[in-house]
């Protein structure tokens, strides 16, 4: 068995003699302390990776690491300070590597280590999200997961919940001791996820039960801890409920976080070399470049649609018309989850028959309803196994729209129509979301795999959408191209409407309106990207970001390879850096291609 504890004091005391007189032979050696340094540092991620799974026992688990997943954090003030104290250390450790001995790609682990620890300190001091957010406590995610992977038998599982189930009650007493005049949109949302929680613990956990072989001890325990833990939740929602109810009296905190903790907010969890106003701006710019193409095709498309009736002179109004008609064409209510299902081996097909990056059919994809305690925030998602359990089952998560009525069905399948919903499985599965996080998985790195960047991964997605529609899916069909750009119109208007709202006190009519007008967006959907809006703050960016970087990049690219480009291998080099953020890829690539930066 290994000691990390003596590991990592070895590896401290040998950086520390790693020093050497200034009047030293620069030469002397040099090598040799190189090989040293990456040597010791690829020692001390995996001893740093351990002893971090152990303050983050549930993302542990979410990634395949299973050496914690019986061990539920009570989030109150006695687990934030434990959690600085390792991060204090982490950071001082990091400070004794010499990180112009690192390789490319072990420097870059070492900038997104670092940016992980000092994003989770700003989060925690400076940002506070764990005093306003209520919906960063439920614990239904983890359960769901350990009984949704098999990753041990299930009796095994089963006995694992019947240890996290302990920590419950205090998990949920902690949680009101720290909130402190939260949002009303996040603890509506609380609410909402909470009560989807119960049904974990109530349904999902016990058909478990009568599968298993426990014998009746066991199974009275697991009982007792489910109730108890049942009505810990219960009475989070209540107090949840009471304090929504007491918001006339007591207000509560503007959702809106201001521009200084955006751009700070932007800077961590983005990393562009842009700023959240630069890019703001370059979406404002690209919002108008989306329209003239629009109406171009637009006026393709009005002699076969709508040639009985004059263009109308204004575009937004002639492309909303457009759009407005070809919208009618989408799935029943009822077969929307099914469609779905039906579609996902088309797009893998084409994608493979056209040779742009490699697939792995041995990394299932399953579509599945999307369970009650992860709605409220987005229609369709993907939760995908972390790189210590790479070959267990993605997930795609589709809402089913039995939540709606009618009109806002209605309105909801005209957004997503039958140009559109292809559009979306592209960008949530293949080769989105699904293909890029099973290529991060691959990744030599568990550092770029598991301190994710988001502008990479949603960026990634949305420059999906623009490869298949360029290597002929749909048959280069204009109906295609015109949905499509609607599409991608979202991620832009997704950054516009972010910063405007959070930085510039944008109102939600105001908001709804851009979506509808300048979006081309159903009013079911502008209504839920407002609620997501005041639900999250720069994630929405991240879309546009990541696209315009990863698009940027391979422009870069040709004309610095010339003949020599190749897109299959572009595609497969890029996600081979697992989910570092855009510049930091580009970087390595060029240096990997002896490409000049």
């Amino acid at each position: 068995m290994r000691n990390n504890k003596f590991i990592l004091i070895l590896i401290m005391s040998l950086l520390g003699g790693c020093s050497r007189p200034a009047d030293q032979s620069a030469n002397q050696d040099s090598e040799a302390v190189s090989v040293d340094q990456n040597i010791l540092f690829v020692d001390y991620t995996e001893i740093f990776l351990d002893e971090f799974w152990s303050y983050s026992p549930d993302w542990a688990t979410y990634v395949g690491y299973y050496k914690f997943d019986d061990k539920l954090i009570v989030p109150d003030a006695a687990a934030r300070a434990a959690e600085t104290d390792f991060i204090n250390r982490s950071l001082s450790q990091l400070e004794k590597f010499d990180t112009s001995a690192l390789s490319a790609r072990n420097a870059t682990d070492y900038a997104l280590i670092k940016n992980q620890l000092e994003s989770t300190l700003w989060y925690m001091y400076e940002f506070r999200i764990h005093e306003w957010d209520p919906s960063n406590y439920n614990v239904a995610n983890i359960f769901g997961l350990i009984m949704n992977t098999q990753y041990k038998p299930l009796d095994e599982r089963l006995l694992t919940v019947t240890r996290l189930l302990q920590n419950v009650p205090a998990y949920y007493l902690a949680a009101k001791q720290s909130i402190d005049q939260p949002t009303v949109e996040l603890t509506r949302l609380a609410i909402e996820q909470n009560k989807g929680a119960l049904g974990v613990f109530e349904k999902t956990i016990q058909g478990k039960i009568e599968e298993s072989t426990l014998d009746a001890k066991q199974r009275e325990e697991l009982n007792n801890q489910l109730t108890t833990a049942s009505s810990a939740i219960r009475g989070y929602i209540t107090w949840l409920e009471q304090l929504e109810a007491g918001f006339a009296d007591n207000p509560a905190r503007d959702f809106r976080i201001g521009k200084d903790l955006y751009e700070k907010k932007f800077g961590f969890d983005i990393v562009s070399d842009l700023s959240a106003e630069q890019l703001y701006r370059k979406a404002i710019a690209e919002k108008d470049r989306l329209h003239a193409r629009m109406f171009e095709l637009t006026e393709q498309l009005w002699p076969k649609y709508l040639r009985d009736k004059p263009i109308l002179k204004t575009p937004l109004l002639a492309i909303k018309q457009m759009i407005d008609h070809l919208s009618v064409r989408h799935i029943d209510r009822e077969g929307f989850v099914d469609e779905i299902r039906r579609q996902i081996p088309i797009i893998q097909k084409f994608m493979d028959d056209n040779k742009l990056l490699d697939s792995d059919p041995t990394r299932p994809l399953v579509v599945r309803e999307t369970p009650e305690y992860q709605r409220g925030f987005a229609g369709a998602s993907v939760n995908a196994p972390g790189p210590y359990n790479a070959t267990a089952n993605t997930y795609y998560n589709v809402t089913p729209l039995d939540h709606y009525t009618p009109e806002q069905a209605e309105s909801y399948l005209r957004e997503y129509n039958h140009w559109i919903l292809q559009i979306l499985n592209i960008h949530e599965a293949i080769p989105g979301h699904y293909t890029q996080l099973m290529h991060a998985n691959k990744s030599p790195s568990k550092i770029k795999s598991i301190f994710g960047n988001g502008a990479m991964i949603e960026g990634w997605a949305v420059y999906s959408e623009l490869m298949m529609m360029e290597a002929g899916y749909g048959d280069h069909e204009p109906e295609l191209w015109l949905m499509y750009s609607k599409w991608n119109l979202r991620a832009v208007i997704n950054t516009i409407i972010d910063y405007e709202i959070q930085v510039l006190g944008l109102e939600r009519e105001d908001a709804v309106e851009m979506l509808l007008a300048e979006g081309f967006q159903e009013q079911t959907e502008a209504d839920e990207k407002w609620r997501r809006a005041t639900l999250s703050q720069v994630q929405l960016t991240s879309y546009f970001s990541g696209y315009a970087e990863i698009l940027a990049f391979r422009e870069e690219l040709k004309v610095k390879m010339g003949d020599k480009f190749d897109l299959r291998n572009f595609h497969n080099k890029f996600l081979s850096y697992g989910n570092a953020p855009v510049p930091v890829i580009r970087k390595l690539m060029l240096k990997e291609l002896e490409l000049p930066i």
